[in-house]
């Protein structure tokens, strides 16, 4: 199985919103670009919503065949790791091995010394790949514990799916503090490469705040360089090491980095690389703007849970207090919130930033609250359901207009 060149992850929270999401790949396709939907859910948020993963793959399913889609498409086991892998086996093509967790922990006895002794080719000058030797011997103890829980999941994964080419595998270190240099990526990709993973996309941890659905944070200068340098880094372990023809980058995005597409679309048509871009809650927030815009009770439980998420602000946070960044004291009282308009409601939370009532705080708060949606059970359901036409419209939109378009066409 072989991932397309441009690939797109789109979070379907509840698993209502496929088809909607899907007429946005047809409007790029329509504008010549081919760009493959990746319908992803992780273990965490099928806990936090009482779903199972077979969920995402039956959605998926059924928009493609409605709408006779006809392009790839894949179901993502996002974040696995080797305690959660199994649950998805039968339903997923597309796996997420997240390994951020073993990132510094120390590798098994004499792994660092013999790496060093079977890699003498990384020793030499900076300026092609390769460093001197201490450098080396830290960056190896660094990372190849993680590297070998990498291949341990990866091989466990093609032991379920018939081997290695009966599924996509990415390895993902981006869940961790600090970015990884290019020289440490590809150590990385080398030791993936001893490991025999054949990996067709990885998302490393770049520079900068990539918060959960707002804008990304950071110098945009330093991105560009280290995106550029990664590419190369890619391509010259694909023709050095052996790797897949088809490796490229996966940009775990946590939804709306829109100030980094122009940089990436530059460095696509420059190189001819291709991308996966990984987003979140993207669509769950779009089903709220519909609800708001609704208005009757769709706007009536839209302002219910931005009540609730205040008063459960700590509980919704905690699990994703390293990619967010609320003002609590920015964030509107839930009477002030129950005063707003649907169309209030819907421009604070629409990721328009220059829009006056854009609000941040509002935004980022409601992105991590759809597990206060899943409780309440049919009632949101059959709201979303009931407004479809307003929730789809706003679903397409965003995907198409706010994400592919700009990625893919500028």
């Amino acid at each position: 199985m072989v991932l397309e060149k441009y690939s797109f992850g789109v979070g379907d929270r509840f698993a209502q919103q496929a088809r909607a999401q899907l007429r946005a790949f047809e409007l790029i396709a329509a504008d010549g670009v081919a760009v493959v939907p990746v319908w992803n859910k992780s273990n965490r948020e099928h806990t936090f919503i009482g779903s199972e993963p077979a969920s995402v793959q039956h959605a998926a399913a059924a928009a493609v065949r409605a709408m006779n889609w006809t392009g790839g498409w894949h179901v993502d086991a996002d974040h696995i790791r080797i305690n959660t892998v199994d649950r998805f086996v039968d339903t997923a093509d597309f796996f997420t091995i997240d390994v951020a967790d073993s990132i510094g922990q120390p590798p098994a006895a004499g792994a660092v010394a013999a790496f060093v002794d079977r890699h003498p080719e990384l020793l030499g000058d900076p300026a092609t790949f390769t460093t001197n030797r201490p450098e080396l011997v830290r960056i190896a103890g660094k990372y190849l514990a993680a590297v070998s829980e990498a291949g341990r999941i990866y091989r466990h994964v093609a032991s379920k799916k018939g081997g290695a080419g009966g599924f996509i595998a990415e390895v993902s270190m981006d869940e961790t503090d600090a970015p990884q240099t290019p020289l440490e990526l590809l150590v990385i990709l080398v030791a993936l490469a001893d490991e025999e993973v054949r990996l067709q996309t990885i998302a490393p941890k770049f520079t900068g705040r990539f918060n959960k659905g707002v804008d990304y944070v950071g110098d945009l200068a330093q991105f560009e360089k280290e995106f550029n340098d990664d590419l190369a880094v890619l391509a010259h372990a694909v023709t050095r090491y052996g790797l897949p023809a088809n490796l490229k980058l996966s940009v775990h995005s946590g939804s709306d980095k829109f100030s980094l597409y122009p940089i990436i679309r530059r460095a696509l048509h420059r190189t001819g690389a291709g991308i996966h871009v990984k987003t979140a809650g993207t669509t769950w927030l779009e089903e709220l703007i519909g609800l708001a815009e609704a208005g009757g009770a769709g706007l009536e439980l839209a302002r219910t849970l931005y009540g609730e998420a205040l008063d459960h602000v700590d509980e919704l946070c905690g699990p994703y207090a390293s990619v967010i960044d609320i003002r609590r004291e920015a964030l509107p009282a839930a009477a002030t919130v129950r005063t707003w308009s649907g169309l209030r409601l819907a421009n604070a939370l629409r990721h328009v930033p220059a829009h006056p009532e854009f609000d941040a705080n509002v935004r980022q708060l409601l992105h991590v609250a759809f597990k206060l949606a899943a409780k309440k059970g049919t009632q949101y359901l059959d709201l979303v359901r009931a407004n479809e036409a307003v929730v789809a419209r706003n679903v397409t939109e965003n995907i198409y207009r706010r994400h592919l378009r700009p990625l893919f066409v500028g």
